[in-house]
């Protein structure tokens, strides 16, 4: 039987999230909450609270045996309930199974060149994401998986043997760093790092840097370590904390100067990174 999982948003044409044109598909809920994550609606699943049902303006809301109903022709999209959910939510997802998002990945080809992944943390639903991934490679797609690297790679190799690879988000390198920033240490992560290196698996790796929240400097540093010869064949991206879409601590927090991305960028590649992008 098809696992059916929370489906938050189907992005059709991407040029963000891989190479190329690539059909983007966001799941539900996420094991960790960042300070500074830019889709906090998507950390947590509903518990049908309410509070948007109340607030929204078009009446595309309504209780229904305890749970929120989503009426999608009524929407407007006007993200009222999701500023007003108290719960890091969305009460706009679908349920769908991996035959149901293949049919509509389907519909963008020739367009598209490949599908990315992401979330919260596509990771927690991998059975869906190893049917997708079948249905997606038989047809000549691509399959990228986008990821906070806390879930152990190395008890999904089947799902890895259908992925070109992963973008792995590494956010801090100190573990007290981790805590602070996530809420939970950084020891899958690394660990991570290594093994999805070791088995050519790492699409890229992505470091956020922030003022005075993680340690950027001291991560690139500690995967550069890591990868070892592997480093040269490795893609870094470097990316600049940006306010938008951040709720909570860090909405207001500032971004990293032009000349501290610099430094990053200098830093990276004297490391010996093949591929460096600053975004």
């Amino acid at each position: 039987m098809s696992v059916h999982v929370p489906i938050n948003n189907i992005i059709p044409f991407s040029l963000v999230d891989g190479p190329g044109s690539r059909c983007s598909i966001f799941v539900q809920g996420c094991n960790i909450h960042c300070a500074y994550c830019h889709n906090p609606e998507t950390q947590r699943l509903c518990v049908g609270c309410g509070a948007c049902v109340r607030s929204c303006p078009a009446g595309a809301l309504k209780m229904v045996c305890g749970a929120v109903e989503w009426d999608q022709d009524a929407c407007v999209k006007c993200d009222t309930c999701i500023h007003v959910c108290p719960n890091h939510s969305s009460p706009r997802i679908l349920y769908l199974d991996a035959e149901q998002v293949f049919e509509r990945v389907k519909s963008y080809m020739p367009f598209i060149r490949g599908v990315t992944c992401s979330g919260g943390e596509c990771m927690l639903y991998p059975e869906f994401l190893s049917e997708l991934f079948g249905l997606c490679r038989g047809v000549g797609l691509g399959c990228l998986i986008d990821s906070n690297g806390t879930v152990d790679f190395a008890g999904h190799q089947d799902l890895l043997a259908l992925s070109d690879g992963v973008m792995l988000d590494l956010k801090c390198w100190d573990d007290s760093w981790f805590v602070s920033l996530t809420g939970t240490g950084g020891k899958a992560v690394r660990k991570n790092l290594a093994f999805l290196a070791e088995q050519d698996k790492l699409a890229e790796l992505r470091v956020i840097v922030t003022v005075g929240r993680n340690d950027p400097e001291v991560a690139v540093r500690g995967a550069a370590g890591v990868l070892g010869e592997k480093v040269a064949s490795t893609r870094l991206r470097l990316m600049r904390f940006r306010h938008f879409g951040v709720r909570g601590e860090m909405e207001g927090a500032p971004s990293p100067t032009d000349e501290r991305m610099g430094a990053m960028e200098e830093l990276a590649r004297s490391l010996g990174f093949g591929t460096v992008v600053v975004s």
